[in-house]
C-alpha cells in the first residue's frame, strides 16, 4: 500500500458513490505563475459523470477501432512512440493517431484542461507527477485497476516505486510510462583533465570542493555547475538539496518550508549560486548548456540521457545526485498515461489496450533504450535489451539503480496541491535569480499554496 492510501486522520479522502464536484482555482488564477484550473468555464468539474461512479462489464465491451493520444513526445521520442503505435496497429487492427498536445507536460495539462468542455478530448493523455493528481480531484481520469486486469496489463509486474505514484483512495489513476528521476550529468573529460576522480560528487561539498579545479577549464560564461529553472523542473531536483539539510516541502500536506532545516536548503541553494559562485543560471536550456561544453555539470532528467550522449562531443559521465549534512535522496518523476473518464466503454477499452502494449516488457525495454527513460516494469530492468543496454552504455545503469538505492517518494505539497509546483519554482528563482533571503521567498509563495490546498484540495480529502 502506497503511502498516498494509508489511513491519515481528517486526509484520507472520502469515499464517494457519484462524481463531485471541484470548487475552481480561483486563488490560483488570480496568480501569474499558476497553472490552469482544475474545473471547467462554469467552475464546475468536467465529471466522468455517473460512468465513473459504476462498474464497467468489460467483457460486454467492443474496443473501439481507433483513438487519440495526446503527447509532449517526452525525451524527443516522437519517431520511437510513433513506431510503437505502428507496432500496436498491426497487432491489434485499433489506429492510434499521436498528436503533439504541447511542448511539455504542462502545455499538454492546459490543453488538456481547454478541452474539458468540448468533444475534442484525446482517448490517452500524459500525466505528469504534478498533474495526474488534479485530473483525479476534477473527476477527469479513469480508475484503471478494473480495466487493466481485463485487458491483462499484469500490474503486478510494475516497478512498486513508480506505479505507486498513481495510487490514491486505493486505486490507481494513471501507469507509468516515461519515468525519470534526476541524474548528475558530468563531463568526464574536464573531470580528467582536472584531476578529478571519474565519478560523481558523493556529497555537495565535495563539488564546491572541486571547482577551483573545474573552473579554469570550461569557457569563458561557463561554470563547474549550471541549473535551469521552470515549472515542472525547478521545484523538482530543489528536493534534493532541501532534504539535504534535513527540510521538505512539507510534511503530508503540512508545509514546513519555515522550518529551519527548509531555509537551510534555501540558503545552500543561494550560497551555490551568489556567494560561492559555483553554480550558474543557464538562459533556457542546462542540458543543452552541457551538451555544448559551456558548463561542465549539470542535473538533468534521466530522459534527456540519449540526447546528451548523442549531441556531446566529450565522454559523458552520469551518477547519483549529491548528498548534504542530511543525506538527500532523488525524487521519482517524469510521467504516466491516463484515460479521461467521459470517452465511452469502448474507447477506453481501447485505451486501456494499448496502454498496456506501451508499458510492457519489451516496448517499456525499447523505449529506454532510446530516450534514457527508465524501464517501467519489473521484468524489463534485467531483460536481455536492458542488459545490452548496460553493457554498452552503462550511463543507462545510473537511473536504473538510483531508483532502487536512493529513490524517495516526492512532497505531497508539490504533486498534490494545484498550482504548488509552480509557487514552489517562483520562490526557487526569487533566490537563484534575484539574490532574495530564502526566508523571505519561502515566506512570499506560503499563503498562497495553503490557500490553494485549503480550497482546492482539503475539501475532497
Amino acid at each position: 500500500m502506497s503511502h498516498r492510501t494509508a489511513p491519515r486522520p481528517a486526509r484520507r479522502r472520502r469515499a464517494r458513490a457519484a462524481a463531485t464536484a471541484v470548487t475552481a482555482v480561483t486563488a490560483l488564477a488570480l496568480t501569474a505563475c499558476a497553472g490552469p484550473s482544475v474545473a471547467g468555464a462554469d467552475g464546475a468539474a468536467t465529471a466522468g459523470d455517473e460512468a465513473t461512479a459504476e462498474a464497467v462489464d468489460w467483457s460486454a465491451v467492443e474496443p473501439a477501432s481507433e483513438i487519440t493520444w495526446w503527447s509532449n513526445h517526452p525525451g524527443t521520442s516522437q519517431e520511437i512512440e510513433q513506431e510503437l503505435i505502428d507496432r500496436f496497429e498491426e497487432e491489434s487492427g485499433i489506429s492510434v493517431e499521436l498528436v503533439t498536445a504541447g511542448a511539455n507536460y504542462d502545455e499538454v495539462a492546459q490543453r488538456f484542461q481547454a478541452a474539458s468542455q468540448t468533444d475534442e478530448l484525446p482517448d490517452v493523455v500524459i500525466a505528469s507527477d504534478v498533474w495526474w493528481f488534479r485530473y483525479h480531484l476534477n473527476d477527469q481520469i479513469l480508475p484503471l485497476d478494473d480495466v487493466l486486469e481485463f485487458v491483462e496489463a499484469d500490474a503486478d509486474d510494475f516497478q512498486p516505486a513508480l506505479y505507486a505514484d498513481y495510487e490514491y483512495d486505493d486505486q490507481h489513476w494513471a501507469v507509468p510510462y516515461a519515468r525519470s528521476t534526476p541524474l548528475f550529468y558530468y563531463n568526464k573529460d574536464l573531470w580528467t583533465a582536472a584531476g578529478l576522480p571519474d565519478r560523481g560528487p558523493e556529497t555537495w561539498e565535495e563539488l564546491e570542493a572541486w571547482d577551483a579545479s573545474v573552473k579554469p577549464l570550461v569557457p569563458a560564461g561557463g561554470s563547474t555547475f549550471g541549473l535551469s529553472t521552470g515549472p515542472s523542473w525547478g521545484a523538482w531536483w530543489f528536493e534534493n538539496m532541501i532534504w539535504g539539510q534535513g527540510g521538505a516541502y512539507s510534511d503530508g500536506f503540512d508545509l514546513t518550508l519555515d522550518s529551519e532545516e527548509s531555509v537551510a536548503g534555501g540558503q545552500f541553494l543561494h550560497e551555490l549560486f551568489h556567494e560561492k559562485g559555483v553554480a550558474t543560471l543557464s538562459a533556457d536550456d542546462a542540458m543543452a548548456d552541457f551538451s555544448s561544453g559551456l558548463i561542465a555539470s549539470t542535473i538533468g532528467s534521466t530522459g534527456s540521457l540519449k540526447g546528451a550522449l548523442d549531441a556531446a562531443s566529450f565522454e559523458v559521465g552520469t551518477a547519483y545526485l549529491p548528498d548534504g549534512p542530511a543525506g538527500g535522496g532523488t525524487p521519482t518523476g517524469g510521467t504516466g498515461l491516463a484515460i479521461p473518464s467521459s470517452k465511452s466503454p469502448e474507447e477506453q477499452l481501447a485505451a486501456a489496450m494499448f496502454l498496456a502494449f506501451l508499458t510492457n516488457t519489451d516496448n517499456t525495454a525499447y523505449f529506454s533504450q532510446n530516450t534514457g527513460y527508465m524501464p517501467v516494469r519489473t521484468s524489463a530492468v534485467e531483460s536481455d535489451t536492458m542488459k545490452a543496454i548496460y553493457e554498452t552504455t552503462p550511463q543507462f545503469r545510473t537511473a536504473v539503480d538510483q531508483l532502487a538505492d536512493k529513490a524517495r517518494i516526492q512532497d505531497d505539497v508539490r504533486v498534490f496541491v494545484p498550482g504548488a509546483d509552480a509557487l514552489l519554482n517562483e520562490a526557487i528563482e526569487q533566490i537563484v535569480i534575484e539574490g532574495v533571503d530564502p526566508a523571505t521567498a519561502f515566506e512570499s509563495v506560503t499563503p498562497r499554496i495553503e490557500t490553494a490546498y485549503t480550497e482546492n484540495v482539503e475539501p475532497y480529502l
